[in-house]
């Protein structure tokens, strides 16, 4: 009985796992979900690249930012927080988004996902972005970004 018990359990195994790969990729990204996104990988290059005028591209002219440290909101625009990170630096920094989750209607977008901001490779703070986007002459630009941001990333 025990024999026969053990492949019932590995088909189990094999259907739940091949379930799992199947609605991961049903759950992927349309292409207009990646045209949303295209700005903010756009604007994160060029954060890692401290250019100011590829994070300044990414945006409609004028884009506010509200960054959440310690409950504490910093307010700036999307050209002075590209000026600020465009500065030469040392410090090689990347953040990265998972698991966005994009809302869109005609030409307005919303994307909101949790990240990881990365200095020098390693997790410095993390928290959630918060993306509102506008599609302008059939180009999707960052409208406003607000984020959380903590040190308290454990099982970073």
């Amino acid at each position: 009985m025990h024999n026969l018990f053990q492949p019932r359990v590995l088909r189990l195994i094999t259907v739940f796992v091949a379930t799992s790969i199947c609605c991961t990729a049903i759950g992927a990204a349309t292409p207009e979900e990646d045209a949303v996104l295209a700005p903010i990988r756009a604007m994160f290059d060029g954060m890692a690249k401290r250019d100011a005028a590829a994070i300044k591209a990414s945006a409609i002219s004028g884009a506010t930012m509200v960054l959440m440290r310690d409950g504490k909101p910093t307010q700036m625009t999307v050209e002075a927080f590209a000026d600020r990170v465009g500065k030469p630096g040392k410090t090689q920094i990347e953040e990265r988004i998972h698991d966005p989750l994009v809302r869109i209607d005609n030409d307005l977008a919303v994307v909101w996902a949790p990240f990881d901001f990365l200095a020098d490779g390693k997790v410095d703070h993390c928290g959630t972005d918060l993306f509102n986007m506008v599609r302008v002459d059939g180009k999707w630009l960052v409208a406003s970004v607000a984020d959380t941001g903590t040190k308290n990333c454990a099982a970073k």
